[in-house]
């Protein structure tokens, strides 16, 4: 694999280096946020391992830069910011996981190998609920007439919905689609982005698209009648 290294504290940064050239990883590093874009969107990495206390422009900089400019690659946050708003912050921004420092090597490689793992091609290109639609291409979605502007977290949670279109899907389900299997993210945090989807795609619109399902997960369902019958 071909990483990128973007970490201010010297120490760790060696370590990091010299950890991933001993499991045959091809490693650049950066010690700030301007030079860490500046590399990422020049040269073509598998996987970025950023930090978010960085000098110049921090990690959330970072991680906003990098969508702007269409930066293909994956991004895997070390950090010791442990707090919820952190983590959900950072996952927002585009972030592919978030790992917590201390970290064990062995947990940071099979992080990497999860987030560079070929993703699932789709059968479409597009999927629709209704109104609601997806555009899987260019990750646009749209609600009638109306362009609703996602992170990447919250399409990666709509379309796992969409997929799966008037079934209940578990927590540990979409979890595992939004964030991957080895993710550290709790339910508290998918509660927290189902919340801000539902913000976006069913607060300003009187019908009501995505449901909580007590106990089991969340269903997105355009039939408002049947929701109502099967939580009787």
């Amino acid at each position: 694999m071909r990483i990128l290294v973007i970490e201010d504290e010297p120490r760790m940064l060696d370590l990091l280096r010299k950890g991933l050239q001993e499991h045959d990883c091809t490693v650049m590093t950066a010690m700030d946020g301007d030079t860490g874009v500046e590399i990422a969107t020049t040269c073509t990495f598998d996987a970025i391992l950023l930090d978010i206390g960085l000098p110049r422009r921090d990690g959330y900089e970072v991680m906003r830069a990098l969508h702007q400019r269409s930066c293909a690659s994956r991004v895997l946050v070390l950090t010791a910011r442990d707090a919820e708003d952190d983590i959900i912050r950072g996952l927002d921004l585009g972030a592919d996981d978030y790992l917590t420092k201390p970290f064990s090597f062995p947990e940071l490689m099979a992080r990497l190998q999860s987030i560079t793992r070929p993703r699932r091609r789709k059968t479409s290109g597009r999927l629709e609920a209704g109104e609601l639609a997806v555009d899987l291409v260019r990750r646009t979605v749209t609600r009638g007439n109306n362009h609703i502007d996602l992170s990447p977290s919250e399409c990666k949670l709509l379309i796992a919905l969409m997929q799966n279109s008037g079934q209940c899907v578990s927590r540990q389900s979409l979890m595992q689609e939004v964030w991957g299997t080895d993710s550290e993210v709790g339910q508290g945090t998918l509660d927290v982005l189902v919340n801000s989807l539902r913000g976006k795609i069913d607060a300003p619109y009187p019908h009501k698209l995505i449901h909580t399902v007590r106990g089991s997960g969340y269903v997105l369902e355009r039939d408002a009648q049947k929701m109502e019958r099967a939580q009787r």
